[in-house]
């Protein structure tokens, strides 16, 4: 199993908002043969701009190929609505089950300013992949 090394890799910017995310495979708690395949994913938040923001909303677009496409919305991240300062960041982790060794995510988070004003941050589409062994078959 592929464990998180503490690095993102995709991230993107937008409105001051710095969204960084990073996907694994879970072996252990995966069953290929029942067709259940599980992606912990790790999401860094970083306000980089000059005033502080809240997050109250997250809406996820999840693509399951043999499962179908799903979307999921809904008040915070983890049962927090984090407001983060200028240079603040919060992290958190999540999972994700598929019925398919493949698939990817994407959505957005809602912000609102100290002025009541709102925006949204988009969450950078990344894979979620298992992997592959030798001959090209999907790893238990």
């Amino acid at each position: 199993m592929r464990e998180y090394d503490g690095s993102f890799q995709i991230e993107t910017v937008t409105d001051a908002i710095r969204v960084s995310v990073q996907s694994v495979y879970l072996a252990a708690e995966s069953d290929p043969g029942t067709l259940r395949y599980v992606f912990p994913y790790f999401v860094r938040i970083e306000n980089t701009g000059g005033e502080p923001v809240q997050l109250f909303w997250r809406h996820w677009r999840i693509h399951d190929p043999v499962g179908g496409d799903q979307e999921v919305e809904g008040e915070g991240v983890v049962g927090e609505t984090p407001l983060l300062a200028p240079g603040e960041a919060h992290e958190y982790q999540s999972f994700c089950v598929l019925r398919s060794p493949t698939g990817h995510m994407d959505g957005f988070y809602h912000f609102r300013r100290g002025d009541g004003s709102v925006f949204r941050a988009p969450i950078p589409r990344f894979q979620l992949q298992a992997p592959l062994d030798a001959t090209g078959d999907y790893l238990a």
